[in-house]
């Protein structure tokens, strides 16, 4: 009885200490919640309302390019574009929405679009929409998913990206076949391929290719409901002059493409985004840095979970600068005329004989300033019976010139002091034992100085030059005798040679140009001797161009460029903006000799053009506008790949400057690969010239007369 009344006791006592520990642990509760409440209340409602600022870059327009008389020839046209800017963290299922309810406005079903649905992209599309069937189902009446295909063995250790693609790969080819696309659901697939490309606050372009007026008002007409898209204008690069130096002007990247994968690192560390246009070829990637513009930058103000509730521009955008260059587009077109019929005559002539003859190249610049006034090339392709531009092969590819490298022969046997100015040698065959005969292809020349030696073209006054600088000095050579040279005589000449820029970097704005290919430096006489005569390296027409002008511009060798100025951009469809930069005339070296040397080449260049016996007197004789320059036959061969033979072929060429006492054009034309017997075949360089000059001339003289008439006014 007494144990029972003591248990009863007990009982209430145990129950007062837990409902006293209870007491006290919700004490210790209610007083943390007071401290978090009163002390760090503010802290966290901060942390509640903090919102974040992201920073996007918007691209602008690229700067318009002109030629040097401000006529356009590089324009933006102004398209209509839906472009696409996410929200942060948007998610596929989002954007598959976005997608369905765009496709409803826009078409994006044309063969080519559609042909770039690929069976992965098919693959995401099923997995989104397998997702749907389970939305708003209890757990008992979800049905299998093709995640559930994966076992917890499989994803044990993937990451989330690795098992979405594990899920992928489990939806078989078969089920793809089996679902049977409809164009629609390819639309959808297609469209939302471009939302996928976004990046968080940067516009993507969705579409802006064809985009019909009606899309456009559409789109606009229901943005409240298609989240992140806009209905806008983009640009498109316009040529109002078509083909007419398009190679030389090059191309950009398109938004689909962006910046160059192998140049990502490059691009992005400048401020550009993934899907910028960039410039890819020619002048719009040499001066991408001023033509690109400054992006405007809008500074996003978003919530935590990634809601926009704000925007402001902070940095106001400004369209790139604009280019004026030096080439004038009515004398570039001229001259890719000439080209074109001059080669299309020769063709035409002889077609047999002239097969392997495809191209006909020609450089024209200003000696004193290195302005380029124009850059033709003209390709026949015989397949389709058609002539093309292909005027980078001035710069790209490089032939053997012959003579008319021999004023740079002449000026380092000068130079180097084994001949005197006035030296003469007796133009008669060298036989050195063990090659073949060397002669001048006329044989009429007899003793000629070095005057003489470039009006006539004496081969065999350039094979002593090269032959003393080798150390061979007899004169005249004893025929059938064994001859050496010192190698080392083949880097002095080379050295003097690329004084002129022949074998050098002419230093182009450009972003690539060819050096040419030297050929092996060997102690055998011979070989130096035909370097004399430009038949052992290869030049680009462009080195030509530049070593002409060198010789015209008194032993000043000047740097070609193709931009005169860069321009600030204005908001006008007629003016051209403030200058921002100017493109000055830059020596890259002078010839090291007296001018009086020099003055004598220039009169054997001269004597060439305009006196009997020259040998091209017969082009140039009697032209008013004092014509100088030099000619050039060389020995080329060509392989056929069809019948695996190789062929012997003439390279033609031509160079030189007008007028001679001031000098406002130089040139130089080369026209390779022409038949051994073909008709008329020393013609074509020849003529391409003579009517280079003769529309140069008659150009400035119909310019000096609208000026005439415009004063008189």
């Amino acid at each position: 009885m007494d144990e029972k009344k003591k248990k009863k006791a007990q009982l209430p006592f145990r129950t007062n200490i837990i409902f006293f520990i209870v007491f006290l642990l919700f004490s210790l509760l209610i007083f943390q919640l007071g401290i978090v409440q009163i002390l760090n209340g503010e802290a966290f409602q901060v942390e509640i309302d903090r919102t974040i600022q992201d920073t996007t870059k918007v691209p602008v327009p690229r700067g318009k390019i002109y030629d040097s008389n401000r006529n356009l020839i590089v324009d933006n046209k102004p398209i209509y574009s839906i472009t696409y800017t996410p929200a942060k963290g948007v998610q596929a299922e989002e954007r598959l929405e976005v997608a369905e309810k765009l496709s409803a406005f826009i078409s994006m079903d044309s063969e080519n679009e559609l042909k770039k649905v690929s069976d992965l992209d098919k693959r995401e599309y099923l997995y989104l929409i397998d997702l749907r069937k389970n939305e708003g189902k209890s757990e008992e009446e979800k049905e299998e998913t093709f995640a559930d295909r994966l076992s917890k063995e499989e994803t044990k250790d993937l990451t989330n990206a690795e098992e979405y693609k594990l899920i992928l790969e489990k939806i078989t080819d078969e089920e793809i076949s089996e679902s049977n696309f409809s164009k629609q659901e390819l639309e959808v697939i297609r469209i939302k391929k471009e939302l996928d490309k976004a990046y968080s606050l940067t516009p993507q372009i969705v579409k802006n290719e064809n985009v019909t007026a009606e899309e456009y008002a559409l789109v606009s007409e229901n943005l409240a409901e298609l989240p992140g898209i806009n209905a806008t204008t983009d640009w498109e690069r316009e040529y109002p002059y078509d083909s007419t130096f398009r190679v030389l002007l090059g191309n950009i990247t398109t938004h689909k493409t962006g910046i160059p994968a192998d140049s990502v690192d490059y691009f992005m560390t400048r401020g550009y985004s993934r899907n910028d246009r960039v410039g890819l070829s020619g002048l719009e990637k040499q001066y991408e840095e001023v033509l690109r513009g400054r992006k405007e930058q809008i500074e996003y103000t978003t919530t935590k979970s990634g809601v926009v509730i704000d925007s402001e521009t902070i940095v106001k955008g400004e369209k790139g600068k604009d280019l004026i260059l030096t080439i004038d587009m009515e004398f570039q077109q001229e001259v890719d005329k000439i080209i074109r019929e001059e080669l299309e005559h020769a063709i035409k002539t002889d077609p047999y004989n002239n097969r392997f003859l495809t191209d006909a190249l020609a450089v024209a610049m200003n000696p004193k300033t290195g302005e380029v006034l124009s850059v033709s090339g003209q390709s026949y392709d015989k397949k389709d019976n058609s002539f093309m531009d292909s005027a980078h092969k001035t710069l790209y590819d490089a032939y053997m010139p012959g003579s008319s490298i021999k004023g740079a022969t002449v000026l380092a046997g000068l130079q180097s002091g084994v001949i005197s100015p006035g030296q003469s040698f007796l133009d008669k065959p060298i036989k050195i034992k063990g090659t073949p005969w060397k002669q001048s292809l006329s044989k009429t020349i007899g003793y000629a100085n070095d005057i003489k030696a470039l009006k006539e073209s004496s081969n065999v006054y350039m094979f002593y030059i090269a032959l003393r600088m080798g150390g061979e000095t007899r004169n005249p050579f004893p025929n059938n005798s064994p001859a050496s040279i010192n190698t080392a005589a083949w880097q002095e000449i080379r050295n003097y040679f690329r004084q002129f820029g022949l074998g050098a970097h002419t230093g182009i704005d450009y972003p690539y140009e060819s050096l040419g290919v030297e050929g092996k430096a060997e102690a055998k006489p011979g070989l130096l001797m035909d370097y004399a005569i430009g038949q052992y390296d290869t030049y680009t027409v462009m080195q030509l161009a530049q070593y002409v002008s060198t010789i015209a511009n008194d032993g000043y060798r000047v740097k070609p460029h193709f931009v005169k100025e860069i321009r600030e951009p204005i908001a006008s469809l007629t003016e051209i903006g403030p200058l921002y930069k100017s493109s000055s005339t830059e020596y890259m070296n002078r010839i090291e000799m007296s001018s009086s040397n020099i003055a004598r080449v220039q009169e054997g260049f001269r004597q060439a053009f305009q006196e009997q016996r020259g040998t091209a007197y017969s082009y140039f004789g009697g032209k008013d506008y004092n014509p100088a320059g030099k000619t050039g036959t060389a020995q080329s061969f060509y392989w056929d790949n069809a019948e695996e033979k190789l062929y012997e072929t003439i390279n033609r060429s031509m160079v030189g400057y007008a007028p001679m006492d001031n000098p406002e054009i130089a040139f130089a034309v080369i026209v390779p690969y022409i038949g051994i017997n073909a008709k008329e075949d020393g013609n074509v360089a020849n003529r391409i010239s003579e009517r280079i000059l003769d529309a140069y001339f008659a150009i400035q003289d119909e310019s000096e007369e609208d000026k005439e008439e415009t004063a008189d006014e």
